[in-house]
């Protein structure tokens, strides 16, 4: 959800008495979410945000992590400067690649209208849809953009393959116009911030997790959903204590420094992305190598240094996260820093603030608890990432250190 306006099109003038009681009545949940980013990509990584869409549709897929009877989605216009006019949108259950399972199709409607305007700097929420879903069910949501967009604010990074369709195709179950896909490889979400369900059976409060690429998935498996929070979901499910897990991570995104490539610092961005989410009971905080590794914005193609990064800074970054997490009655798990050595940006000077920070975050007592990835995927303190366990950079994780991050977890520290 937005910082800024973000308006329920179900709540406005003119929608029938029927609807806007059915939006004031049900329990919303966070099924899934998306930490929206300014549409500016890295040089190295290609996406459709800087150019943005004209008679294109756009389809995404993403995988809830609980269920519901009923749906609605939440779009965002957050760093778009002028409003944007979206002339279609359905949601369906994914079959292969961009295909949608035949029937499945739903029109999506905004005010009661098929078409909607998202304000500048702001969003919109669908009227609900009757539209029962499982836990790690599959989805495919498809916008239709008719006019111009300009520059898309959207989600970098999606380890997940979206499709584009020239002309109007929203509606299709077929991949057949869908030709296009990121060139990239990793993927990327555009518009889309949110998908929630309600349903009569009562759940436990969202599981929010915050931080970097790591969280973000860099190094999962494309179209594979094994990020180390998808791992968590299916441990909570495999447990028979489902919940929503929301994953909030951002691809190179700092604790302190706002990035033009990695989003908006953590700092500033943790109200938004972790604590705006509906009915959120934790946060597992997992950000601050990317201050360590990364000393400018450089890699996306910014000029300037940041501010020394000391231990101090870190841990006052972190405290600033529990602070505001405390206030709203959410609690938080702080996550050690995962080692870094043979990693290109690797550093003595580095490692030794990572060291100071992880011991703080281990028995500082200021988190509420501690998910220690560092000793869960290092055991034996070497500041390596066993083979196996890493993507080959000895930073990012393989699908296989993602499963060992999630197990890490005390389920019983999940509030």
């Amino acid at each position: 959800m937005s910082s800024t306006s973000t308006t329920s099109a179900s709540l406005t003038a003119g929608v029938p008495a029927a609807a806007d009681a059915l939006a004031a009545t049900d329990r919303w949940d966070g099924a899934w979410t998306a930490a929206i980013m300014r549409p500016s990509g890295a040089p190295w990584f290609p996406t459709w945000a800087e150019q943005g869409f004209e008679d294109q549709s756009v389809r995404q897929v993403i995988r809830v992590n609980t269920g519901g009877s009923k749906l609605r989605i939440r779009l965002s216009n957050a760093y778009g400067g002028s409003p944007l006019h979206l002339t279609g949108a359905c949601v369906g259950r994914t079959a292969d690649g961009a295909a949608v399972r035949p029937g499945t199709i739903r029109t999506l409607r905004f005010a009661g209208l098929p078409s909607a305007a998202l304000p500048a700097r702001g969003g919109i929420v669908s009227d609900p849809i009757a539209f029962p879903t499982d836990p790690r069910e599959r989805l495919t949501i498809t916008l239709y953009f008719k006019g111009a967009t300009g520059p898309a604010s959207y989600h970098q990074v999606s380890m997940t393959t979206s499709y584009r369709a020239t002309g109007d195709h929203h509606q299709d179950t077929s991949a057949t116009a869908f030709t296009e896909s990121v060139e990239s490889g990793f993927g990327s979400w555009y518009y889309l911030e949110g998908v929630e369900v309600a349903d009569v059976r009562p759940r436990p409060d969202a599981v929010v997790t915050f931080g970097d690429s790591i969280t973000d998935g860099f190094g999962a498996t494309v179209d594979g959903d094994d990020r180390w929070p998808d791992a968590l979901a299916e441990r909570l499910l495999a447990a028979g204590r489902s919940r929503p897990v929301l994953n909030a991570g951002i691809g190179s995104n700092k604790l302190l420094t706002d990035s033009a490539c990695g989003g908006d610092a953590g700092v500033s961005r943790f109200a938004r992305d972790v604590l705006e989410q509906p009915r959120i009971g934790t946060a597992i905080v997992l950000i601050g190598i990317n201050d360590i590794q990364l000393h400018d914005d450089r890699m996306c193609g910014a000029d300037g240094d940041d501010p020394p990064v000391t231990a101090e800074r870190l841990v006052a970054g972190h405290r600033t996260l529990i602070r505001a997490a405390h206030a709203r009655g959410v609690r938080t798990v702080g996550a050690t820093l995962l080692p870094w050595g043979g990693s290109a940006t690797w550093s003595a000077d580095g490692e030794a603030i990572r060291d100071e920070v992880n011991e703080w975050i281990r028995t500082g007592g200021e988190y509420d608890a501690v998910a220690d990835f560092d000793r869960a995927l290092d055991p034996e303190g070497t500041g390596r990432l066993p083979d196996g366990l890493h993507m080959g950079d000895h930073l990012h994780p393989s699908p296989a250190g993602y499963r060992a991050m999630a197990g890490a977890i005390d389920l019983d520290t999940l509030k």
